[in-house]
């Protein structure tokens, strides 16, 4: 009988520090930056609407920009005031529903990693990396929005923001 050599299919990678660059602090409603780089309120000073969330500098949205906070189990938990219009829908319509309900994939057989479902739940798990889909409005056809997705916080979540 031949012996047979086995070998591991896995092995570890030791863990790599990544270089996180500086992040920035944005209102959940409006977009708008503070004034100071460690804004002492959770809520805007600027619209008093929305939540402070924090991403990083080079994902975050620009003021005006239309964007939409998710968590891990694709459920709205906020929307810009830019994407309330750029989406006819409100936020207190669109809080607490799922994604799909606002947003689908553009293309039906996409899949992989520029799945919209795949890149808001690793984003919203605190994966710093930064992934970009093609989506359109529910029940729209023809419209095409490119998004870039990425995490931001606190809490872990993954922000959408429409280009």
């Amino acid at each position: 009988m031949m012996e047979v050599k086995r070998r591991a299919l896995l092995a570890l990678v030791p863990d790599v520090e990544r270089e996180v660059g500086p992040s920035v602090s944005f209102c959940s409603h409006c977009g708008e930056r503070p004034a100071s780089a460690n804004p002492s309120s959770r809520v805007c000073p600027s619209c008093g609407l929305g939540l402070m969330l924090q991403s990083a500098a080079d994902v975050a949205p620009a003021p005006g920009d239309p964007f939409v906070v998710l968590d891990d189990s694709l459920s709205v938990c906020a929307v810009s005031a830019a994407a309330e219009m750029l989406l006819a829908t409100c936020e207190t319509d669109a809080v607490n529903r799922h994604i799909t309900e606002l947003l689908v994939p553009a293309d039906a057989e996409t899949n992989g990693p520029a799945n919209l479902a795949v890149a808001v739940t690793w984003a919203a798990r605190g994966d710093e990396q930064t992934r970009h889909v093609v989506v359109r409005p529910a029940n729209t056809f023809g419209i095409r929005l490119k998004a870039r997705i990425s995490s931001c916080g606190p809490p872990k979540a993954a922000l959408v923001v429409f280009d």
